[in-house]
């Protein structure tokens, strides 16, 4: 271990030490114990006989272990930083709008908006990656665009989605900027539909298909239903079944058609009709519409359950299982809201 020199000793005034070089320093040499100054004398270094010891080889180390120290110090800093930049920060959940109307003339148990968004809410409870907001949207819904820019998701149980999407140029924009950054969108029911034609394209640009115009056609029927797509994962854990429901059938939708998936069929009148349907958007986003869930009864139906919700997921790009989700539902979770007294 080498003697560090105190400052102020009497061996600090001797001559300076040369710096082991092979040539002497061209600026004046620091002490760094005593921090004093020595100028350059413009000699050549003494040559060292083996065995001696010279002020410098006493001094040497000390200027080593500084920069070794410093070296050391510089490395565990920087080591430090890329620790810390490496560690991923956590990751945000996705957060979807899950947009309901009140009543809107229908009998009692059909177009039953908030509860459904609740037994949807309720099955998408256990996915840690999304955070499900019941948001009540009735028009003029002044908040609408400011929370659609902060969503990545959103899904339309209303009344005329279609055209109450366009009521508000303000909520078109907020939806065409949702689309735009890749959100996903879902539409259910009445929420793909409008009476009139003039929204309708609007509409197309968004979800991919349309229950619209004076044209548009719908059909109470029991039938059987049937996986249109092998492999689609919103399909997975669904077999053949029948239901009684109340169908929009002859949908408009986005061209070119070879873009949109078809996911459920049912005959009706004599022809097999699309009545659930992906689209992987030319946005990178991507849309998912049913145009059943007339009846508030058939949420009890596993593969209504399945269809939506999975379909939900998959426009927010979560992996669905194999299987299909497991979505278990009590007698409670059916129940409706009760009449409330005008306001």
């Amino acid at each position: 271990m080498m003697a560090v020199l105190p400052a102020g000793s009497a061996k600090e005034s001797r001559s300076p030490p040369s710096i082991n070089s092979g040539f002497e320093a061209t600026i004046p040499y620091k002490n760094p114990i005593s921090g004093r100054l020595f100028p350059w004398t413009g000699r050549m270094p003494v040559p060292r006989t083996p065995g001696t010891a010279t002020r410098h080889s006493i001094m040497r180390p000390s200027i080593a272990n500084t920069v070794a120290l410093a070296a050391l110090v510089l490395s565990s800093i920087v080591s430090s930083m890329s620790a810390t930049a490496a560690k991923p920060s956590p990751k945000k959940p996705l957060r979807l709008l899950l947009l309901w109307h009140s009543p809107d003339g229908h009998p009692r148990a059909t177009h039953e908006y908030q509860a459904g968004m609740r037994i949807i809410a309720k099955a998408l409870q256990p996915n840690r990656n999304l955070q499900t907001i019941l948001v009540h949207a009735n028009s003029p819904w002044p908040k609408g665009p400011e929370l659609l820019d902060g969503a990545d998701g959103a899904a339309l149980f209303v009344s005329e989605g279609a055209k109450w999407i366009s009521d508000d140029p303000k909520r078109l924009a907020a939806f065409r900027r949702l689309a735009r950054r890749g959100g996903g969108l879902v539409g259910l029911h009445w929420g793909i539909g409008t009476r009139k034609a003039e929204p309708i394209a609007a509409y197309l640009a968004l979800l991919g298909g349309c229950h619209g115009g004076p044209d548009r056609k719908y059909s109470v029927v029991t039938a059987r239903a049937t996986p249109a797509t092998a492999g689609h994962p919103v399909l997975r854990g669904i077999r053949p079944f029948e239901v009684r429901d109340e169908f929009y059938y002859r949908l408009k939708f986005s061209r070119p058609s070879k873009t949109i998936i078809p996911l459920l069929r049912v005959p009706i009148d004599g022809r097999d009709e699309t009545v659930a349907w992906s689209w992987q958007r030319s946005d990178g986003g991507r849309s998912f519409g049913f145009s059943g869930l007339h009846f508030h009864e058939n949420w009890k139906r596993i593969e209504y359950r399945r269809l939506v919700v999975q379909g939900i997921l998959w426009t927010l790009g979560q992996s669905i299982p194999e299987k299909g989700l497991d979505i278990p539902i009590a007698p409670g979770d059916l129940k409706l809201p009760g009449k409330k007294s005008p306001q």
